[in-house]
């Protein structure tokens, strides 16, 4: 079951998304700000991170920063999400370190299939089962 942080600070967004995922077999551990997000990631090592950019304390951006900056955490997948859809957004969000990006409100399907592609194992090498 893999393990998802969800960094969300609107507790309508967070209880909705994490109903669903818990739902869909993901097991999820939830931070309200950027900075309880860079500290649970270090912790937990979670499979992927969903992280909100218009969070308290630490915004996502520099919270997706510091979860790409450090050894332990920079192979963790971290999708974006924003209710901003406007022209740079999800190039801003890929610059800070973000891996894919997902628009507000969620649309579960279109983010399953995202967070489908990023868990995917990668390939053995040739000859390696």
């Amino acid at each position: 079951m893999p393990k998802i942080l969800l960094v969300e600070d609107n507790e309508m967004n967070r209880d909705m998304l994490s109903r669903r995922l818990i739902r869909r077999g993901y097991e999820v551990a939830i931070a309200v700000d950027g900075a309880q997000g860079v500290a649970m990631c270090a912790e937990l090592l979670p499979e992927m991170v969903i992280m909100d950019l218009g969070l308290p304390v630490m915004d996502g951006w520099e919270a997706t920063r510091q979860i790409k900056a450090a050894a332990a955490t920079r192979h963790i997948p971290v999708i974006a999400l924003t209710a901003h859809a406007m022209s740079g957004e999800e190039e801003r969000a890929r610059a800070a370190g973000c891996d894919d990006f997902e628009t507000k409100p969620v649309e579960i399907d279109r983010l399953l299939s995202k967070m489908a592609a990023w868990l995917q194992p990668p390939p053995s090498p040739a000859g390696v089962p």
